[in-house]
Formats: structure tokens, C-alpha cells, sequence
């Protein structure tokens, strides 16, 4: 379609429809986005002319059980949000991809034909986007040339998968462009986690890119990781009279890849003691009765957070079956042991350092259980995501929302004026489809 095509389209019926899809109703909601895609689509004119354009979105993704199991072959609950990864793009044939990322005010180019392998020190999305295109090379497909201008606003470094709602992107469009739309999400997620594991040196599992490609909430057991069993869970919070919070903490996770690399790579040593590769594969007994042994070899914390990944593991199964059975009350149960055992067991709530005196999440987490307290709600909430700094993950009442929100602005020290849709307090809704074209 034509820029100016697209523009006009902005205030159709159909647009309209599909934005309140998307983002959740409201006409607030509607002019927001409507600045948004105008935004990014005269961006798009202003550095690259009147071509004809196309529009992809991807989400972000909220982890809601499994903390820290998809690296080992384990299962997940997940759902996409409506926070959401934007590109206006256009098909070029000189074998480049040019991205202006306008959030991060980057602006790059990549030659697909002047080799593809990692560069010293280079990070950012401009790493993942050239680990991608050989990820497609490597996995025998097609990656050719197009450019874009993106916008983003799934929280960067606060665990709701920024980067892997970029990468899933990235790898759509070059799915719809060159490989006429035939490419599996499962090959996409492995391509997105080989650019995460190999461009930019995060050892992540599929979780994150699995999620933000399908769309809704969705169940995912990692026990073959090539072929990951998927099943959508049709299940409504707003149904319950529940909402679904993310509350960002003040604390990035940009910049703790060596944290979060330890937590697989510990609990795989624990393996490796029964000879496994990974710990799906060895049952809770033989790690109880090689309890001594497995704490002199690999230390306490090793131990530790193999407990959790198979009490977790556990877990995911009963909370899909309490939502199946719609027993909420069992689910809230299962998400506050969820997040017991992060706390406790797999230990990633505080950013490790010497001191330890920075405790952003710790600090959240407790206003939030004296809130349901002081209350008398029947509540959960847990570390989200990979921890260590990000967000939390709250399940609260709908007519609790308004009370909790400020009293988490004033502990959080931020005044309602300045609160907004930048947060610190997000209300999350799930939305039902992952990578897609918008087609207005």
C-alpha cells in the first residue's frame, strides 16, 4: 500500500476493530496507537521516500508459570501482551537491510553480502538482526534485503521479552518477504534464540520467542526442544474479575547476561553428574539421594535451583490443570509457590552483587503482599521473567486495581501526575495474536 494509503486508513471502521484487538478498547487506546503508526509511518517517508510499505507487529510476552525451565527442557505458561514491537517496512533488491529503530534512535545498515559473522563488541538490535539473517542462512533458508523503521513499546530490560518480540519480528518479516510465509514458529524461535545465544552471548532458552510468535496463553513443554508441544489455554482474566499487573521495579536486567547464564549452566552440572545433558531427564529421588555429594561437587545454590526447576516443572502441569477446572483460587495458590520458590530456591530476585543492598524487586514483592494483607484480597505474585531486576507479576482483583496502583506509586516514590502508560504500573491484557501483518 501506499503511505499515504495507509494514513487515510488509519480511521476505518476496520482499523478501528482491529486496534481494539490488538491493544484492548477505548478511545484513548485507539488515539494513541493512531499516533503511533502516523508517527512511525512518516518516519518512514521522511528517511526512506514514498515506496510502498507494509506493516508487521509482534508482542511481548508475560511468563506466567515456569520461571527458569525452557533451558532445561521443561514446561511453561506464557501469554503474549498487548504491549507490543511495530515496523513500517519496505522490500529493497541490494541484498541490505537499513533499520532506524526510533526508540533507541539507532540507525544502522547491514550488507548481507559482506559476511555475516559476529563483530567484536557489537550489541544492540543491530547484533541480533545480522545473527538472524545467518541464522536464516544456516537453517537453509532465504534472508534478503528491506528497511524499516521500528518502534517498540514492550519494556526494554524489565522481562517481558523486548528482544525476543524484536527478533520475532525481524524473523516475520523475513519469513513473509523471501520464504513466502512457509517457516514454521518453532524454526523462527530457535533462529531468534541462536541470534540471542551466539550474537549477543545471552544463553536463553525458547521460551521467550515461542510466546511472542503465537499469540494468547499458551502452554509449552520444551521435552524435545526441535518439536515443543503447544497448547492453547482459552482462559479469561477479566472473567474472574482478575487483572493481570506487571509493576516495573526501576531495575534493568540489560546488563546481567553473566546472572543469568549461571542459572543453566548450574543446574545442567547437576545433570551432568547423572550423565544427562539436562535436568528434564533426572527424576527428584536420585537428586535427594545424592543430595551430599551433589552439594560438595557443585555447591548449595547449584542444588538448589535444580529443586526448583523440577518442583516448578511440576507446577506448570497443576496450573494449567486449576485453569482447565477453573479453579482460580488453586491457580493464585500455584502462582504464589511459584514465586516462593524463585525467591528462595532459584534465588533470583536481587541483582547479585557484593553489598546487596540494591533489593528492587524484594521491595515490590512486599508491598504487594502487605497490600493484599491490609486488604484482605486473595491475590499472587511472583518475580516475572528472568529476575534478578524487571518486573513482578501481580494477579489482583479488578476493583482493587485503582487502590493498588496508587499505593504502589507512593511506595515506588512516583507521583500520579507522571505515572501513564510508561508505567511504573501496568495494566496487561493477553493478546490473542502473535506475529502478524497489519493490514489496513
Amino acid at each position: 500500500m501506499t503511505i499515504d494509503n495507509a494514513l487515510q486508513n488509519l480511521d476505518n471502521e476496520k482499523t478501528v476493530k482491529l486496534f481494539s484487538e490488538i491493544y484492548g478498547p477505548g478511545e484513548s487506546v485507539f488515539a494513541g496507537q493512531k499516533r503511533r503508526y502516523t508517527n512511525l509511518i512518516e518516519q518512514f517517508r521522511k528517511r526512506f521516500g514514498d515506496d510502498e510499505i507494509r506493516i508487521f507487529s509482534c508482542p511481548g510476552r508475560s511468563e506466567i508459570g515456569g520461571n527458569h525451565t525452557d533451558h532445561n527442557h521443561g514446561k511453561v505458561l506464557a501469554a503474549s501482551i498487548q504491549k507490543d514491537c511495530i515496523a513500517v517496512i519496505s522490500k529493497t533488491i541490494d541484498n541490505s537491510i537499513s533499520i532506524y529503530d526510533e526508540c533507541y534512535h539507532e540507525d544502522y545498515r547491514i550488507d548481507l553480502k559482506g559476511g555475516l559473522a559476529p563483530v567484536q563488541n557489537e550489541k544492540g538490535s543491530i547484533a541480533l538482526v545480522r545473527g538472524i539473517a545467518a541464522g536464516f542462512g544456516k537453517m537453509s533458508f532465504t534472508a534478503g534485503g528491506f528497511k524499516a523503521c521500528v518502534s517498540s513499546e514492550v519494556l526494554s530490560g524489565s522481562g517481558v521479552s523486548s528482544s525476543a518480540a524484536f527478533e520475532m519480528l525481524i524473523c516475520g518479516i523475513l519469513n513473509r518477504l523471501y520464504n513466502n510465509g512457509k517457516i514454521p514458529v518453532e524454526q523462527r524461535a530457535r533462529i531468534g534464540q541462536y541470534a540471542e545465544n551466539n550474537y549477543w552471548g545471552k544463553n536463553s532458552g525458547l521460551l521467550d520467542q515461542m510466546a511472542c510468535a503465537f499469540g494468547g496463553m499458551v502452554a509449552m513443554d520444551f521435552k524435545d526442544p526441535s518439536a515443543p508441544v503447544v497448547k492453547e489455554i482459552p482462559f479469561d482474566f477479566a472473567a474472574q474479575n482478575y487483572r493481570l499487573i506487571l509493576v516495573d521495579t526501576g531495575g534493568s536486567h540489560a546488563n546481567l547476561s553473566e546472572a543469568y547464564s549461571a542459572i543453566p549452566g548450574e543446574m545442567k552440572s547437576v545433570a551432568s553428574f547423572f550423565g544427562k545433558e539436562v535436568l528434564r531427564d533426572v527424576p527428584l529421588k536420585d537428586i535427594i539421594k545424592n543430595l551430599p555429594t551433589l552439594r560438595s561437587k557443585y555447591g548449595d545454590r547449584a542444588v538448589l535451583r535444580s529443586l526448583h526447576f523440577v518442583e516448578e516443572n511440576s507446577r506448570v502441569d497443576a496450573e494449567v490443570k486449576a485453569l482447565g477446572e477453573n479453579d482460580f483460587s488453586a491457580f493464585l495458590h500455584l502462582v504464589n509457590e511459584s514465586g516462593d520458590s524463585s525467591y528462595k530456591w532459584l534465588q533470583n530476585v536481587a541483582i547479585p552483587t557484593d553489598s546487596m543492598t540494591e533489593q528492587k524487586i524484594p521491595v515490590c514483592l512486599a508491598l504487594t503482599e502487605l497490600f493484599f494483607h491490609l486488604h484482605n484480597i486473595e491475590g499472587a505474585c511472583r518475580v516475572h521473567g528472568g529476575g534478578f531486576a524487571g518486573v513482578i507479576q501481580v494477579f489482583i482483583p479488578t476493583e482493587n486495581v485503582g487502590e493498588y496502583t496508587a499505593w504502589m506509586l507512593q511506595g515506588l516514590g512516583v507521583s500520579e501526575d507522571l505515572a501513564s502508560s510508561e508505567g511504573p504500573v501496568f495494566v496487561m491484557s493477553v493478546r490473542h495474536q502473535g506475529f502478524l501483518e497489519i493490514e489496513l
